[in-house]
């Protein structure tokens, strides 16, 4: 390990800390870059995995040529064969035009493949077939393509677990693990974490212009002992809220404890223990029971309140009298929701605090319509229909008219109906529409 080389590297990378683990992963990525061999970066989320590959493709022979950061798990599932190995024209609705995917347009380059653990089975065959023979073909032809690229892939998700589980092919994993590179968590980096602090209040200062904050001695001692479950992304938020809120420019212990900093390095999971078993860690498997329970308990209350709204809807509307008929309509014999149906996947509920009605133009909040003294003001009524329009067909209905008025491109409806293409993607099959 020639620390010169390395000092070097974390300079012009704005690399800091000094722990052997990190200077090992530098120096990996060093020795390694020269060659054409895949590598398989891993470790938390937040460790800061996204340098290696820049350290690895500008010291390589590609230096010179294309580099791309690819976020698997952001791209949909429907679309991430086109994403990366391109299209053809018509090859499926909204393929107006022919593509080439990654794999083409950074032949010579590199491409890193951040949560490669996210990848869907199929394309995970797709992505051997690269490796192993340079070979692919785009979606919708025939002809097979050629293309010389360098993988570099990421993941904070346990490998083995997900080959055991089905989740992630055995063979390709062996294939992307060929030098595998280990990014230590922020907890195990000691003093690292005070000399991040510091770099992140000094970069906050010169670009607000303000006085950096700094530590105290106790406020030291709680940063070494908290367990950063976020790592660097964490402790870099962290220092941008105490550098801007706080109104102390000596952050103490009793501050950092204001901002969730707690001392953690007694029994909870994933910490460093002390004594002789310093560098061991444990890990528990972490318990959603609680969670549900007050999920449980929040959906009960929510459907509580909408029975006793729709009581007190009903009773007043028996009440009305001589309110004109247009084409209005306040609730049906089910449940309403209000917004898009669409959105997160799920209808939302309606609230007491703002009821809201029915028309031509969709679902809009109505103001002025108070129902605590039998009276409904301002309201225009429409006789409650005897079979309402259920949730899942009104979904479909937007889904079909809102492809049609975007001549049935699938990025432009899933923005119309505030909901991302997997999930349009999913719903199109689902209720098998063939557009």
């Amino acid at each position: 390990m020639d620390n010169k080389i390395i000092q070097q590297i974390k300079q012009r990378y704005g690399i800091v800390g000094n722990y052997e683990g990190l200077n090992r992963s530098i120096d990996i990525a060093i020795q390694v870059a020269p060659t054409e061999l895949s590598v398989l970066i891993v470790g938390e989320s937040g460790v800061g995995k996204e340098i290696l590959p820049h350290i690895i493709h500008d010291n390589s022979t590609r230096k010179h040529n294309k580099y791309f950061a690819i976020n698997c798990g952001s791209l949909p599932e429907g679309t991430i064969d086109s994403e990366l190995f391109g299209h053809k024209k018509g090859s499926f609705t909204g393929a107006l035009d022919d593509r080439e995917g990654y794999f083409g347009v950074a032949n010579n380059g590199t491409l890193f493949l951040d949560e490669v653990g996210e990848l869907p089975l199929a394309t995970q065959a797709r992505l051997l077939r690269v490796l192993e023979t340079g070979e692919y073909i785009r979606v919708g032809e025939s002809e097979v393509r050629k293309t010389n690229v360098r993988i570099v892939a990421a993941t904070n998700v346990k490998m083995q677990k997900a080959i055991r589980e089905g989740k992630f092919r055995e063979d390709l994993y062996y294939r992307l693990n060929t030098i595998p590179i280990s990014i230590p968590p922020l907890r195990e980096r000691g003093k690292d974490i005070e000399l991040l602090f510091r770099k992140f209040a000094y970069d906050i200062s010169e670009k607000y212009r303000i006085e950096p904050v700094r530590l105290t001695e106790d406020a030291r001692e709680l940063l070494l002992k908290y367990k950063w479950p976020g790592n660097i992304r964490q402790l870099r938020n962290l220092t941008e809220q105490i550098s801007i809120i706080s109104q102390e420019r000596e952050i103490t212990a009793d501050i950092l404890r204001q901002y969730g900093v707690t001392d953690d390095s007694q029994g909870e999971a994933g910490l460093v223990l002390h004594g002789a078993n310093r560098d061991v860690h444990t890990q528990e498997t972490h318990s959603y029971e609680k969670e549900r329970d007050l999920l449980f308990q929040l959906l009960s209350s929510i459907g509580k309140e909408v029975k006793d709204l729709k009581e007190l809807v009903h009773s007043n509307l028996d009440n009305m009298q001589n309110v004109t008929q247009e084409n209005y309509r306040v609730f049906n014999d089910e449940p309403q929701t209000v917004g898009n149906p669409l959105q997160y996947g799920h209808p939302q509920v309606i609230q007491p605090s703002q009821p809201y009605i029915v028309n031509e133009q969709g679902y809009q909040p109505q103001h002025h319509m108070p129902y605590g003294n039998g009276t409904i003001q301002d309201v225009d009524i429409e006789t409650v229909e005897d079979t309402p329009m259920s949730n899942r067909e009104l979904m479909k209905k937007n889904i079909i008219e809102s492809l049609k008025r975007h001549n049935g491109n699938r990025k432009k409806a899933a923005i119309d109906l505030e909901i991302s293409e997997r999930t349009l993607y999913r719903k199109i099959k689902e209720y098998g529409l063939d557009l």
